[in-house]
């Protein structure tokens, strides 16, 4: 891999680009509280060469929705649940979105 393939993927939203410690500072959260995340399932890092956790922007912006309702109050597996329900139907609303769009351009919308 070239610099200028390193550098194009900092873009991508699940490219492993944060430590643990760096993903930690970034939400205000202790390392701990990422590892939690990681044994209820809510996120999965993946694995330096050296077998140290590493987190993409996408595992940051859920790690934090999770952080948010645990400040709030609510359980961490209860707000992993949520987190999770949250993401499933963001993503079968986008599936939505993009069958319609579909149906409007071959005239088959009801």
């Amino acid at each position: 891999m070239t610099a200028d393939d390193s550098f194009g993927r900092l873009d991508d939203d699940d490219y492993p680009a944060y430590t643990m410690g760096r993903a930690a500072a970034l939400l205000g959260t202790t390392q701990g509280f990422l590892r939690a995340l990681g044994d209820a399932r809510l996120i999965t890092p993946l694995r330096s060469e050296g077998g140290h956790r590493r987190y993409s922007r996408y595992q940051l912006r859920i790690a934090a929705r999770a952080r948010e309702l645990v400040d709030q109050g609510t359980p961490i597996e209860a707000a992993c649940r949520i987190v999770i329900l949250e993401d499933q139907l963001e993503e079968a609303q986008r599936i939505n979105a993009e069958y319609q769009r579909t149906a409007v351009r071959h005239g088959t919308a009801t």
